[in-house]
């Protein structure tokens, strides 16, 4: 029974040997999977060219790969998030040196930060989701006085006046007061047919409060017919329409604000369109950022003083200290260039309010 044991445990050491030799590669002499998700790569699994170091040198693809859980959970991490060691290096240099970063990444420092279209839109995912989390939206039962409600209150007033014209009294009503109530009526109805027409409408309600609308404002059919029209029916649902846009197309911000950071830099032509670009945007994931951190503060419970100020104070600052730094600038230079800036960001935040209305209206 001894011999038996010892040949058995014999073939087993012999057939764990065998495989400790044959696992690189299979009969074929393609790379065999081994145990833990790991591969034994010899040449590149993706354009098989042969491997000298740690990437392909042809299609650059990494040359040690991983077949499990964490392997999928760190690519997650990695193309959505960039949750990787340039971020830590980002994130601080964008709060405290903006300036710094943005002018290293125009000059070619690419790899060791994490690129402003991705950090922008990584923020304002960040915040999208934030917010949904948080129950911020905009109020979908939000109801203006449209042409729904103008007709429901009309309609009333015309019911009232109806019924005091015909309880009046022949013997004691005068003939002028009849005229009078009649001339309501006549007005009332005027008002319905405009009102369903969609005309400007004009009337009294029950308290004598004037009702009145201009439907047609601007002599425009796609503002008027559209824009303000849509407003005045559903004003919450265009609410929650111009909120979900506002993340949709919330890049519009970059190529309308490229223009006028240009104009502040027009006359020097070292400064090229990219360099704004990348001022641009490294710019508005920082304030992204920031309105969801003194968001979330003033979620928790922070001092309005504290959320005030910040609000005031910090994107001026940052701006300020951003222009210094990207576009080598004086004192003085950045001090006009930030308040002529500061005009232009109204300017852009009107236009783009108006995008957004044009695009909610379809």
């Amino acid at each position: 029974m001894s011999e038996i044991g010892e040949a058995v445990g014999t073939a087993v050491e012999g057939g764990l040997f065998a495989r400790a030799i044959g696992r690189g590669t299979a009969q074929d002499g393609t790379p065999r999977p081994l145990e833990k998700g790991h591969f034994a790569e010899t040449t590149c699994l993706n354009c098989a060219n042969m491997l000298t170091g740690p990437h392909c040198q042809e299609c650059g693809q990494k040359a040690h790969l991983h077949r499990t859980l964490g392997a999928f959970l760190h690519d997650l991490l990695h193309g959505a998030l960039h949750f990787e060691g340039r971020t830590w290096k980002t994130l601080p240099m964008l709060v405290f040196r903006p300036g710094e970063l943005t002018r290293r990444y125009i000059e070619g420092e690419r790899r060791k930060f994490v690129s402003p279209m991705a950090l922008f839109l990584f923020s304002i995912f960040l915040m999208f989701a934030v917010f949904q989390v948080a129950g911020i939206s905009a109020p979908s039962d939000w109801d203006g006085r449209g042409p729904d409600v103008a007709r429901v209150t009309a309609e009333v007033a015309l019911a009232s006046v109806r019924e005091e014209l015909e309880s009046a009294p022949l013997e004691t009503a005068s003939e002028a007061d009849r005229e009078q109530l009649q001339v309501r009526i006549d007005e009332l109805e005027q008002a319905i047919a405009n009102i369903d027409e969609g005309e400007n409408f004009s009337f009294y309600d029950m308290d004598g409060k004037r009702v009145h609308q201009e439907v047609n404002l601007t002599g425009v059919d796609l503002i008027d017919g559209g824009i303000i029209k849509k407003w005045r029916a559903n004003p919450g649902l265009m609410l929650y329409k111009l909120q979900t846009n506002f993340y949709k197309f919330s890049w519009l911000l970059i190529p309308l604000s490229i223009p006028f950071v240009w104009l502040l830099f027009a006359w020097k032509r070292s400064f090229k369109a990219y360099d704004h670009a990348i001022f641009v945007t490294y710019s508005l994931s920082f304030m992204t950022l920031l309105i969801l951190a003194i968001t979330l503060a003033g979620l928790t419970g922070v001092h309005e003083v504290f959320i005030f100020f910040s609000s005031l104070l910090i994107p001026p600052i940052h701006m300020y200290k951003q222009l210094r730094g990207t576009y080598g600038l004086s004192r003085f230079s950045a001090i006009w260039r930030l308040i002529v800036l500061n005009a232009f960001i109204v300017i852009v935040l009107m236009l783009f309010l108006q995008l957004l209305l044009v695009i909610g209206t379809f």
